[in-house]
């Protein structure tokens, strides 16, 4: 089931499921598992509506640019001493081998609109991996030191490595 503008839906019957209907997002898809009995029409009717609530709830979570400029003060205050002061943070729709990247002679950082809906750690380590790039422009040890202190560091760096390993991306240096 696809469109231009829809996401790819793969839907899941299951026996064992009896009256439950739930949806997910994985990667670019939306998987959307109902029972086994449902006929053709209510299938149609609840991957409508499913489709439906897992965008309204994006849309609740989704952050603006401002936003990021805000959280971005906060992580930089939070966890580096308030040393990194970007000029401007964005979404950007051009990124498709990196989840972020920043030009540290101009103060910028750009985040890939792919970050949008996965949870706000996964979004906050990308900030404030970017961030701490405006302090130290390599991937060596004092790189890492100023992460460390961000508690979901490890979480967020496994969700990412497996959305990236089921779209079959190679974001290995990010």
């Amino acid at each position: 089931m696809t469109s231009p503008a829809a996401p790819e839906v793969e839907v899941r019957r299951s026996a064992r499921r009896r009256r439950t209907v739930s949806a997910y997002r994985d990667g670019g898809r939306i998987i959307v598992l109902i029972p086994a009995r449902l006929t053709a029409a209510q299938e149609r009717e609840w991957v409508a509506t499913m489709v439906a609530k897992l965008d309204a709830s994006a849309k609740k979570t989704r952050r603006s640019d401002a936003d990021l400029v805000i959280r971005a003060a906060e992580l930089s205050q939070l966890y580096l001493g308030g040393r990194a002061v970007p000029q401007s943070v964005r979404w950007v729709t051009n990124q498709r081998a990196r989840w972020g990247s920043c030009t540290p002679g101009e103060g910028t950082i750009r985040l890939s609109t792919r970050l949008q809906g996965m949870p706000a750690y996964v979004v906050d380590y990308v900030l404030l991996h970017e961030l701490a790039h405006l302090i130290v422009s390599g991937h060596g040890p004092a790189f890492w030191q100023l992460l460390e202190p961000y508690p979901r560091l490890e979480r967020a760096r496994g969700y990412l490595e497996g959305v990236a390993a089921s779209a079959g991306l190679d974001l290995s240096d990010e």
